[in-house]
């Protein structure tokens, strides 16, 4: 479970992206650009991580975060594992989020993809981690930068179910 408070609790940028996902808190950033508090605490002081379209992003650039890497070898994980979330995308040009799934050979299978104003509010979301075998995998959230300079896409809460 990561709730962002601390650190970002192994979770690692991809080196091959186009910016990063940035750990913030509502009470230090300018109205207008993200969720007015985090989901864990509720509170503006509440941290999550946050990618704002800007205009040192162009529209279509990436940032990508990567989950610890997780075993199939557990065989709860590969039967019933899941991963569940919270995610804020407002603003009237958003980009995308796009969720996948990556085995340690580098094939990448996606899981979700949402483009566009979902609402000013934190929604939650559950995905089964698919597969077969016994390959490790990582979970990879990819924000992809809009238009607009005040709009951005939130995480907050990332969880792994308690098999994998």
């Amino acid at each position: 479970h990561c709730n962002f408070e601390f650190d970002l609790c192994g979770w690692k940028q991809d080196e091959n992206d186009d910016f990063d996902w940035n750990l913030r808190t509502s009470s230090t950033t300018k109205m207008g650009t993200g969720p007015a508090t985090d989901h864990t605490l509720q509170e503006p002081s509440g941290h999550y991580i946050f990618i704002k379209s800007s205009f040192l992003q162009l529209p279509g650039q990436k940032a990508r975060i990567s989950s610890p890497l997780l075993s199939r070898r557990n065989k709860n994980c590969k039967v019933c594992g899941d991963i569940l979330f919270y995610y804020h995308m407002y603003g009237a040009h958003i980009g995308s989020l796009i969720v996948y799934q990556r085995t340690t050979v580098k094939h990448e299978n996606i899981l979700l993809n949402l483009t566009g104003n979902q609402g000013n509010f934190w929604q939650h979301k559950a995905l089964v981690l698919a597969g077969d075998g016994d390959e490790d995998f990582q979970v990879i959230f990819e924000g992809i930068a809009g238009k607009g300079p005040k709009d951005g896409i939130a995480l907050d809460d990332l969880t792994f179910s308690r098999e994998c």
